[in-house]
């Protein structure tokens, strides 16, 4: 099986983006990416940025062009890039580059008349606008003095919720990655292990098995660490009888895989079981009510009424039962109690994350929709996990 996404795919995403802009009244669209949050170039150009930035643009009518920071990562933008052309803006350099005389008086003004060619700019979306370096606005305001500037996030995110087939198959194989992860750390951890010890296990195992990196810094915490929802894993040593939680994403060719397990070694005290039970129990509810045409705020109910069964309220949740998923672990859209119903393509996590203060789990997994199911994309050991 080929896990490569064919070249055609990426002009059909640019012609996609292209519609919505009209759509908007868009004449250009101007991203940007980083190392930490590649996600947007990734789409546009199959570029993800080391060292350097990235960014891109995307004329109303015409091709889209690459942008990278210089000599060093234009070659391997070049080498990588699935668009044709590529360009250097020396903002998109890394924090404490050396100079680049040759490149250093580059600006968008050089850049943008050649990428949109005729086309006549009135309007330019930013997207990455929550981390578009202030350096690089101004350069981009400059070059399009009196044209409106705003803020067009949604444009992308919107285009990129409806996965190709060839996107399903990255999640696919990235989820399976993940699962072999989570299946190794569980064999090798044990009292006495530290939290970097069993996180190292399970790197290893994505890597041994094909992943290109961790979907985002995947952790174990455990003990008094659990109540953290988003956390990283120290040199703390696992002890019996405690909750311990287990967060694993791997990423394939860009897209991410992901789930989550609580466990404990040994009987696990009995209000940790009563949590793990309850985020169990609404894991699965919410799983099997995922399918084609169904209103995400049906299932956001179902969740709001299993919650109040187990006596939780909102206190004890982060947000909604389920998320979008692709080349983040976490995109749009969001089951939070919207209207929209759930369409072929959409691929979501069911992630329920539950807290009673002094200690806290999640369990999730990835469900693609399809064109007549919900089909599960991770299920491996969703069940009570003592060791």
């Amino acid at each position: 099986m080929s896990f490569r996404i064919p070249d055609a795919e990426y002009g059909e995403r640019v012609k996609r983006i292209q519609v919505e802009m009209e759509r908007r009244g868009l004449d250009l669209l101007v991203g940007y990416s980083s190392e930490g949050e590649p996600h947007h170039v990734r789409y546009v150009a199959d570029f993800a940025p080391n060292f350097d930035f990235a960014g891109f643009i995307v004329p109303r009518v015409g091709e889209a062009a690459l942008l990278t920071g210089g000599p060093e990562s234009i070659v391997y933008a070049k080498a990588t890039s699935r668009l044709s052309k590529v360009y250097v803006h020396p903002f998109l350099l890394e924090t404490s580059a050396p100079p680049y005389p040759e490149t250093a008086d580059i600006r968008f003004k050089d850049i943008i008349p050649d990428v949109a060619g005729g086309v006549k700019i009135r309007r330019v979306g930013v997207v990455g606008s929550n981390i578009f370096p202030y350096a690089l606005y101004e350069d981009l305001r400059s070059a399009v003095k009196g044209c409106q500037i705003v803020e067009a996030d949604d444009v992308l995110f919107k285009v990129r919720m409806i996965k190709s087939e060839a996107e399903l198959r990255m999640m696919e194989e990235a989820s399976r990655i993940a699962e072999k992860a989570l299946k190794e750390a569980l064999d090798f951890l044990d009292e006495g292990k530290s939290e970097w010890e069993v996180e190292a296990k399970a790197k290893c195992a994505m890597f041994t098995a094909g992943a290109e990196s961790t979907a985002y810094p995947i952790w174990v915490c455990s003990g008094p660490r659990t109540n953290q929802g988003l956390s990283r894993s120290t040199d703390r040593r696992l002890s019996r009888n405690e909750l311990i939680q287990l967060s694993f994403g791997a990423k394939f060719q860009g897209y991410c895989g992901n789930i989550c397990r609580p466990l404990t070694i040994g009987p696990p005290p009995p209000e940790a079981r009563k949590l793990m039970e309850a985020g169990l129990e609404i894991e699965n509810l919410i799983l099997d009510a995922m399918g084609p045409g169904v209103e995400a705020r049906e299932i956001y109910e179902l969740f709001r009424k299993a919650l109040n069964k187990h006596g939780f309220g909102r206190e004890s949740v982060l947000y909604g039962p389920a998320h979008g998923t692709g080349l983040q672990e976490c995109e749009g859209p969001w089951i939070d109690g919207s209207a929209f119903p759930l369409e072929p393509g959409m691929v979501f996590n069911v992630d329920i994350w539950l807290s009673k203060g002094d200690m806290g789990l999640r369990w999730e997994d990835g469900v693609a929709i399809t064109k007549d199911k919900g089909k599960q994309l991770s299920s491996y050991r969703r069940e009570i996990i003592v060791k």
